[in-house]
């Protein structure tokens, strides 16, 4: 894992310089003249899983402000589902969060990404029965980029849970399984309302 983290980061580091040679004045922050309409951006990500054991859903969708050209923060809900079918009955679970956000583009392709989120948790706590946890992440990363027209764009984001820590028990567990998180996501402006 190390491994592929290393080599992700030298591609990155490697295509800043390419990025910052035709950045093509996207260091001129002011977004004077630009209406507050066609500052805000919404998107998200979804995830699906469906076999034998497990059925998985997951929904998180986002908006954003662009304050300047390279700084754009905002706010994200997220909803997840799973089905644990291999028990008898199945145990269902839903989780449900909130995060505040903040974007810093380094060029056009290439973000700071870091996140506080607010997660609330539920685990299989007995054969039948569930449990709800409260947890706080700080996030910190970075992302990548990829345009799909002028107002949509694909994302990747990998991000390190600074608030990670290890399961004391049992009836203490984790929302994530790693203090490493990876998203894929897509961007889309609003074009007219």
């Amino acid at each position: 894992m190390i491994r592929v983290i290393t080599i992700f980061c030298l591609c990155l580091l490697g295509s800043f310089s390419v990025f910052a040679q035709r950045s093509n004045g996207f260091g001129d922050q002011s977004m004077k003249g630009v209406s507050w309409k066609e500052r805000i951006y919404t998107g998200g990500g979804m995830g699906l899983g469906f076999n034998n054991a497990q059925d998985f859903i997951s929904v998180s969708p986002i908006i954003g402000y662009r304050l300047t050209t390279r700084f754009t923060p905002g706010v994200g809900l997220l909803y997840r589902y799973t089905n644990y079918k291999l028990a008898t009955p199945n145990i269902k679970l839903n989780d449900y969060g909130a995060s505040v956000f903040a974007r810093y583009y380094l060029v056009p392709e290439l973000f700071l990404h870091t996140e506080y989120e607010h997660l609330n948790y539920e685990f299989p706590s007995g054969v039948t029965s569930t449990r709800r946890i409260s947890f706080d992440s700080f996030l910190g990363g970075a992302g990548y980029v990829v345009p799909l027209g002028q107002r949509s764009s694909f994302y990747v984001i990998g991000l390190y849970n600074f608030s990670y820590r290890q399961q004391a028990s049992p009836s203490d567990p984790n929302a994530y399984p790693s203090p490493w998180i990876f998203r894929v996501g897509a961007n889309i402006g609003f074009l007219n309302f």
